[in-house]
């Protein structure tokens, strides 16, 4: 008897490290690490950027730390390059000095800017020197579709975004808004790290997306509704976590 409580015991101590281990590594692939930035420069194992920006848990590694950081590149980092708004698998070698990129690296809750920079790049998007700074700012909105979309219009229930898009927000009656696209609007349903352009019918409700939409700085909400949006990403990877610009 003694023996058989003995073994439960261990067996449910097992299963509580095995539960604290998954959960500290955000469910096996740990937590996501967002940081956005121009090319310094780049090599089949690594890649060197001016930091401009990047998600919460990023920005708090960044802390004390310099601007420029070197990244590790491993043989299972992924390297989307992305033209006329639409991704392509590319390589080291398509990583120009001056390119606009976002550095996604998957690690451990906490982990410390140098355990960052020796763990291998899960995700590399590089958008071109023209997406460099001095466009127009990017005012970016999360949720869920409300209702759809027809006629040049969809309805987002707005559960996040970046400064810029949150601080439109600000004094709105509801959080349910209606954003605009055209023909240049690029729709991507995303499968995993893997992206396809779809139609807009395509969206139904209730539907995770991310609303990119260029606008002058300073522009309303209701300027930057009624502007067309140059990006919408169904399912897209990561974007939750996303809330600073």
């Amino acid at each position: 008897m003694k023996h058989h409580r003995l073994l439960t015991a261990l067996a449910l101590a097992a299963l509580a490290c095995t539960i604290v281990a998954a959960t500290a590594l955000g469910g096996g692939r740990g937590r996501l690490y967002q940081f956005r930035g121009d090319v310094l420069s780049a090599s089949s194992s690594s890649l060197q950027i001016s930091i401009t920006g990047g998600n919460h848990p990023a920005l708090k590694a960044l802390i004390g730390q310099s601007q420029n950081e070197t990244f590790a590149l491993g043989a299972r980092s992924e390297i989307l390059v992305w033209s006329n708004g639409v991704p392509h698998v590319g390589s080291a070698g398509d990583l120009h000095p001056g390119d606009n990129v976002t550095v996604n690296v998957r690690a451990k809750i906490g982990s410390s800017l140098a355990e960052l920079l020796a763990t291998p790049v899960a995700v590399v998007g590089d958008r071109g020197a023209a997406h460099a700074a001095g466009g127009k700012p990017l005012f970016l909105y999360i949720g869920t579709v409300a209702g759809g979309q027809s006629g040049g219009h969809v309805s987002l229930h707005v559960t996040s975004g970046n400064w810029r898009g949150l601080r439109t927000m600000l004094g709105q009656a509801s959080v349910d808004q209606t954003f605009t696209y055209d023909t240049g609007t690029i729709f991507l349903l995303w499968q995993g790290r893997v992206p396809t352009v779809i139609e807009p019918s395509q969206l139904k409700t209730g539907d995770r997306i991310t609303v990119r939409v260029r606008a002058p700085r300073g522009s309303t909400l209701a300027q930057v509704e009624a502007t067309a949006a140059s990006h919408i990403g169904d399912h897209e990877p990561g974007q939750p976590e996303t809330k600073s610009s």
